[in-house]
């Protein structure tokens, strides 16, 4: 990613962190992966290091699945701990609902997602408990209380605090239901809380979590990290039938364990955070450009006038737009100052010649 001058244009690319390339250390670390033969299926000695990386990274046993997708991730998770008939409740923007095809109504073989609303895209513990409350527990005709998932950062950059994921997990505990994280971006929601992996996760009654890497610097690898070993043999049926179960995972395995390496996911996480608010920070004080929510992550959501837009389109800047003149801009590790900068001035520009 960079910037570049094409026929007179200027080209930016805050579409996604997933344009991103992959970090140069798991880059290497693949390099160093591939020599020899050893044993598939995750019976290598990568795979059971990466065991022990992450239960001394989470500061307990946890167990660990790498799998290809986040998607995979998320829907096996909640696959593990709701039962068909069962309610999994999520933020009415959750990424599980709106843009995974399905994926987690398809696993769970039809558990039912309920949705609710919550301001910047958080889950609110009020509506949780309000909902919970409200459920027809033994109706046959109601979904039965499963599973609450929330996803961090949020989908529009906001991260839940610790003091609120802890309410969320004892809101879960006292209604007898399982807490899933969707960590697709869980190192930048580390970087912005200051705290370590276990002090977000199962110190604050996370069941099971959905540790994101691709968008961080990983190849091809996110993973499935259990707390709640109870979980561990059902989720492990259903991985080898969703076909996440690699003949040659010692390359998925050297990839997370390059990726916590001397903290390297949070390093990553931290440039990207940075440029964000950066990012964040220069559009605010423009004319006409209003952030929609606070800048925690590495990702800035902004309203604009629909001709300054237009006018970023035409220069092949490229985002995500969404209804109202809204767009949304991702950073990731390896974007630079000058391009932030570079974009700040070119939205300038637009919004001075309206």
């Amino acid at each position: 990613m960079g910037v570049s001058e094409t026929q007179g244009s200027i080209s930016f690319n805050f579409h996604s962190d997933n344009v991103a390339p992959v970090a140069p250390e798991i880059l290497r670390a693949l390099a160093s992966a591939n020599h020899g033969s050893v044993a598939p299926y995750g019976k290598d000695e990568w795979s059971a290091l990466l065991q022990r990386k992450f239960s001394d990274m989470f500061e307990t046993d946890v167990l660990v699945f790498p799998v290809s997708t986040g998607t995979a991730a998320n829907a096996l998770s909640l696959a593990s701990i709701a039962r068909p008939w069962g309610g999994i409740y999520c933020h009415e923007l959750a990424h599980i609902h709106k843009t995974e095809g399905g994926a987690t109504e398809a696993f769970t073989g039809g558990a039912k997602l309920i949705t609710l609303a919550g301001h910047d895209c958080k889950l609110e513990l009020t509506a949780l408990a309000e909902a919970l409350r409200r459920a027809e527990r033994g109706a046959r005709y109601a979904p039965q209380p499963d599973a609450v998932s929330i996803t961090q950062a949020t989908e529009y950059g906001t991260v839940y605090t610790l003091d609120e994921i802890a309410a969320i997990g004892e809101s879960a505990r006292d209604a007898g239901i399982q807490f899933h994280v969707d960590g697709a971006r869980f190192a930048n929601s580390l970087v912005t809380l200051g705290c370590t992996p276990a002090e977000a996760t199962w110190r604050r009654g996370v069941d099971i979590l959905s540790l994101g890497a691709t968008k961080n610097g990983a190849m091809t690898t996110d993973a499935i990290v259990v707390f709640n070993r109870a979980l561990a043999e059902p989720l492990s049926y259903r991985l080898r039938r969703a076909g996440q179960t690699w003949s040659k995972m010692r390359f998925a395995a050297a990839q997370l364990i390059a990726y916590t390496e001397d903290n390297l996911y949070l390093r990553l996480a931290a440039a990207a955070n940075s440029r964000a608010r950066r990012l964040g920070e220069g559009l605010a004080r423009l004319p006409g450009v209003h952030l929609v929510s606070p800048v925690q992550a590495n990702l800035v959501f902004a309203s604009m006038p629909e001709q300054v837009v237009e006018s970023l389109i035409a220069t092949r800047a490229r985002f995500d737009r969404r209804p109202g003149n809204i767009i949304r801009l991702v950073t990731h590790f390896d974007s630079t100052d000058a391009e932030v900068d570079q974009f700040i001035e070119l939205v300038r520009r637009q919004c001075l010649s309206r």
